[in-house]
């Protein structure tokens, strides 16, 4: 069946005429003769108005199934393929001659007048009945503005706008394009609702542009028009200069519930409170489980009564609301307040000159209506993974509380339960189970010793409180994992957040360890890691993210995280207890502290290619150097680097690949094979298949490596410049997701294709079993 479809949609070009072609393919060619600065790029999808079918694997299937559909019968199998289906398109020569039109009128918006479109159309495709048509573009000259004036019909904002004009966008000699026109409008609009004038809109300013007998040069001039108050009786407009506005009452409605018909949002049987607190009217029903103290909500709205309107505070106010994690959303609206209005006279320094004019001064009403979210909530999460040898899975259940202390304080604490099984035959010891509990507290605001200041462009300051425990039990080790982190997290500007934790520490006590298991470790640098230590430090993590809503076409994530741990523990004990030899360490309560620093970068890239597909990428790099108190030794074992799993090399399980060229591990009871270096690449291709049912289809490579030799280390494993390029893994495979709106379930299926574990001559796979496969099941993106 699938080979017969794809024969059939190879050739959809059979029940063509002589002289109909099929659209295979559309390009629009630039003026390679302008500079790629200046070279004026333009969209397909808004100008042309044909495009070519789209296709899957380089297959028409759409078209296929629209040739194939029965429209007489009513199976569901026919109604599917209708609704799927897609004429195949045709070309079209007077659809081809309006988007040559297309393409020119957009041109002349971009300033070049003279532009000149042409096409061309090859039907030559070994393929019959296909045809490619290729747009050109030549610019020409470009018209440039040589002067800029000013109409102020609203004489009110003549000195306001012309205050502010070296902020301005136009200037001379630039070109006249339409879009930094449209620019400079949306510009003095935002600056002018900044500064008071509420109802100012772009649509009040207009321009009249003159380019007769200038050749390439244009004059324009910016028309500020007052506002319509209403029409006489003879439907002639009545205009009135633009008013600034000042806040007079602000009313809040913390439990704001609409879906009541009630104005305030409030049951009828509600307990309704009124609460006056420095400028807020805060109104709200006592019976409501979800109270929130009022210091919280004046710390969050940035407007304040007898000041002016301003819109930007106005979306800061609603962003830091929503973003208390406490509301489920914010809405801000404004009213008017009639008969109450006076003309003040204000002032301006232009140059050297202060200038004095008048404006009405009139009054708002504000009105925040906000809607607690569910204070409490469940969350559960599963990962899976399995080859021919490992089976994984592990289940998190977690709670969390939004208000604890009616100061929209997050409570959470979640449970972890895993478990590990080989299906080795010659193993003794084949399962692995851990058990962690962790709990957090998160402050909206930023606590001793630490204050946000107003002009650090901070938003959202959090200080969170971490506590957690860990059991593991490995077959041959078992350990507790005792963890305190204090951190504080804001976001710099709109696309960069930070997490600084001056406090995070690690107690690592091993409870039991199989003595046989340790003296066959032929790793004496990876059996240190087997040994109780202790980790004080502190971090810092930085995120850049350019995606700002769910629509985002390209999106780019930079994610960096430095840590550093035992610096300040080493300045302490060698002030009190002095330098040691070599061959000595520093402990407290008999526990040897590790001292290290490790730091991990990546980047990752997604470029929508529309119709819900999508090419995304990621780079990873991390490394990890010991020194000082653990000169010799390995960083700790849950701080070293590892490559496999769902969210990595996905041919392989967690902990089962590298370091370097470490011969593959055939009766190994537990994956450890970690490193102090990891290097990762992935890319993979989405797309959708049907419904809320996605598919992707990837490419990951990389390793992990030690970062030095030791005595008893195999220098295959060791990162070398010269031949890490070698030692890669490659992997492919196919991923099925299932979209269901607020999650996406994961299933990818990763296929080895370099595995450098393998002996020399045999690392390249050329026959798949379950030993060079592995199925990864999670919850969202790998990246």
């Amino acid at each position: 069946m699938v080979v017969a479809i794809m024969a059939f949609s190879c050739n959809v070009t059979r029940n063509l005429s002589d002289g109909e072609y099929l659209l295979s393919e559309v390009k629009i060619e630039g003026d390679r003769s302008v500079p790629r600065k200046d070279r004026v790029t333009v969209e397909k999808e808004r100008y042309i108005r044909q495009l070519p079918n789209k296709r899957f694997l380089g297959l028409y299937f759409n078209v296929w199934m629209y040739e194939n559909a029965n429209s007489i019968k009513n199976k569901r199998v026919h109604n599917f393929m209708r609704k799927k289906s897609e004429a195949p398109v045709l070309m079209d020569s007077a659809l081809t001659e309006r988007s040559v039109q297309n393409v020119k009128t957009y041109l002349s918006t971009r300033g070049y007048f003279s532009a000149q479109v042409g096409y061309e159309v090859d039907t030559t495709d070994f393929r019959r009945h296909r045809a490619k048509l290729r747009y050109t573009i030549k610019q020409g000259p470009a018209t440039r503005i040589d002067s800029i004036s000013y109409d102020f019909r609203d004489t009110s904002l003549r000195y306001v706008i012309l205050a502010d004009s070296v902020h301005s966008l136009l200037a001379k000699g630039e070109i006249l394009d339409e879009s930094v026109l449209e620019q400079e409008r949306n510009r003095i609009a935002a600056m002018l609702n900044d500064r008071g004038y509420y109802n100012f809109t772009a649509n009040s300013i207009s321009y009249l542009v003159d380019t007769i007998g200038r050749g390439l040069n244009a004059s324009v001039c910016m028309v500020v028009q007052p506002m319509i108050v209403g029409y006489n009786d003879e439907d002639e407009p009545i205009w009135e200069d633009h008013s600034v506005y000042k806040l007079r009452n602000i009313n809040v409605y913390p439990t704001y519930d609409p879906m009541l018909r009630s104005t305030m949002g409030l049951a009828p049987e509600a307990h309704v409170d009124t609460t006056r607190f420095i400028g807020l009217n805060i109104i709200r029903d006592l019976n409501s489980p979800s109270q929130l103290r009022s210091i919280v909500l004046r710390r969050n709205i940035y407007f304040n009564p007898d000041r002016l309107y301003n819109a930007s505070a106005v979306v800061h106010t609603q962003k830091e609301l929503t973003s208390l994690g406490f509301f489920r959303n914010a809405k801000i609206s404004f009213r008017t307040v009639d008969n109450l209005s006076q003309i003040v006279t204000d002032s301006l320094d232009i140059g050297d000159t202060r200038h004095y004019y008048n404006v009405c001064e009139r009054y708002l009403d504000c009105d925040i209506y906000a809607t607690p979210a569910l204070k409490q909530s469940v969350k559960a999460e599963i990962e899976g993974s399995t080859t021919s040898t490992f089976t994984g899975l592990s289940f998190t259940l977690g709670y969390s509380n939004r208000n604890v202390f009616r100061g929209a304080e997050s409570f959470d604490v979640s449970t972890r339960f895993g478990f590990e099984f080989m299906r080795a035959r010659d193993v003794e010891k084949r399962g692995a189970q851990e058990i962690g509990i962790s709990m957090g507290l998160a402050f909206p605001r930023f606590l001793l010793p630490f204050r946000s200041t107003p002009g650090l462009n901070i938003a959202k300051p959090r200080t969170r409180f971490e506590f957690a425990f860990d059991y593991q039990n490995r077959p041959y080790y078992s350990r507790n994992i005792f963890t305190t982190r204090l951190a504080y997290s804001w976001q710099h500007g709109s696309r960069a957040s930070v997490v600084l934790r001056p406090v995070d520490i690690n107690w690592i006590s091993v409870q039991s360890i199989d003595e046989t298991f340790l003296k066959d470790m032929d790793n004496q640098y990876l059996k240190t890691s087997f040994e109780s230590q202790l980790n004080a430090g502190m971090s810092l993590s930085w995120i850049y993210n350019t995606q700002r809503s769910d629509f985002d076409q390209n999106v780019t994530i930079i994610r960096a995280n430095l840590e550093s741990v035992g610096n300040v523990l080493q300045g302490l004990s060698t002030l009190f207890t002095g330098t040691l030899s070599d061959n000595q360490y520093h402990t407290i309560f008999g526990v040897r502290y590790a001292q290290y620093v490790r730091g991990e970068a990546s980047i990752s890239h997604k470029i929508d290619l529309g119709d819900k597909m999508a090419l995304a990428g990621r780079f990873f790099s991390g490394v990890g150097v010991t020194y000082g108190n653990s000169k010799g030794r390995s960083i700790p074992f849950d701080r070293m680097f590892y490559c496999g799993g769902a969210n990595s090399m996905r041919g392989w399980i967690p902990r089962t690949l590298g370091p370097g060229n470490m011969p593959e591990l055939h009766d190994v009871t537990y994956p450890s094979q970690v490193g102090d270096v990891r290097l990762e690449a992935n890319i993979e291709y989405r797309f959708p298949i049907w419904w809320i049912l996605n598919g992707a289809i990837f490419f990951d490579l990389g390793n992990v490596w030690y970062l030095r030799d030791i005595e008893d280390s195999n220098p295959e494993e060791v990162f070398h410049f010269n031949s890490f390029y070698k030692q890669l893994g490659f992997n492919t495979g196919f991923g099925l997701r299932l979209n269901l709106n607020s999650v996406i379930i994961r299933f990818d299926l990763g296929m080895q294709i370099h595995n450098p574990d393998r002996p020399e001559g045999e690392r390249w796979i050329k026959k798949y079993n379950r030993n060079t496969t592995a199925l990864n099941f999670s919850v969202g993106y790998p990246f």
